[in-house]
């Protein structure tokens, strides 16, 4: 099978890991740099050029590995190859509902998938309100399109929350706002789904005096096995976003578990070594149960 690999390098951990599983399976897997890409639309069927290169009829289906900075131009590309009968692992219109916070939390909310208390507004007459509205602080602020915990503050006054409110306001900033669950001590769970089942799970740790507990931010982690409604929550977050490969997060609640984010593209460095499971491996072998069946 030949693979294309939506990449922007293969000095990526997590590209050059799945890139390694396709050659040890047999399969031709090329890296193509999304940035580089454009789509030729008007006469005839639409062309999706890698520089000058024609790659449309190039691959018998697409693995995206998309960054944030470049979410649209990224999707817009995958949509191209879906569009002409390419497999994809991750659907476009998954990838930008992943990335921004909000769209997740209101498609979950809909679905009747549990997360926490959250608000988001762009009014900064009445951030005091605001904040009233979710029981006071402390509260959790976040960048709707922020990556490997950053632009994830802990508010824990009224006052400091209204202070980093106002400023993202004013800075035109799209944010929104979190009860904290405190009970979660710092502590989330990464569950990797693909397909219809989940392949690895992994409680990560925060560091003493940090909140978050992101690979990225220092945490510890430790392979787990997700509780059966743990699991129900990661295999239909990816289900209604439309992802094959999904990264699910959630915190422990008293209430139950919480699902806090979905991550189209998530890296495989923290889950491999806390868990010992190929999940490169897995994601390959997805790859060959449908992009063969899709290009017939």
């Amino acid at each position: 099978m030949d693979i294309g690999l939506l990449s922007v390098s293969m000095n990526v951990y997590s590209t050059k890991r799945i890139a390694e599983e396709a050659e040890k399976l047999g399969h031709y897997i090329e890296l193509i740099d999304h940035t580089k890409c454009s789509v030729k639309l008007g006469s005839g069927k639409p062309q999706i050029y890698l520089r000058d290169e024609n790659i449309t009829q190039e691959f018998h289906a697409v693995i995206p590995r998309i960054g944030a900075k470049v979410t649209r131009h990224g999707a817009a590309i995958v949509k191209q190859f879906e569009m002409n009968g390419v497999f994809s692992t991750a659907r476009s219109l998954g990838i930008t509902r992943a990335r921004n916070k909000v769209r997740t939390l209101q498609i979950m909310a809909r679905k009747g998938i549990p997360i926490p208390e959250t608000l988001f507004s762009i009014n900064p007459d009445n951030i005091e309100e605001q904040i009233k509205i979710l029981g006071g602080t402390p509260v959790i602020i976040k960048l709707q399109e922020g990556t490997q915990g950053l632009g994830v503050i802990l508010a824990e006054t009224k006052k400091s929350a209204k202070s980093i409110i106002d400023t993202f306001y004013k800075m035109d900033t799209s944010i929104l706002i979190q009860k904290y669950i405190e009970e979660s001590n710092g502590e989330d769970i990464r569950i990797i789904v693909i397909g219809n089942k989940i392949v690895a799970a992994m409680k990560r740790i925060s560091e003493v005096g940090e909140f978050r507990s992101n690979v990225h931010r220092g945490g510890a982690t430790e392979s787990i096995k997700p509780t059966a409604k743990e699991q129900f929550i990661a295999l239909n977050a990816a289900k209604h976003l439309g992802l094959g490969v999904a990264g699910v997060d959630l915190i422990r609640s008293k209430k139950g578990p919480l699902l806090i984010e979905v991550n189209a593209s998530p890296g495989l460095r923290g889950i491999e070594a806390a868990t010992g499971i190929n999940v490169a491996k897995e994601i390959i072998l997805f790859v060959e149960r449908n992009g063969r069946r899709r290009r017939k």
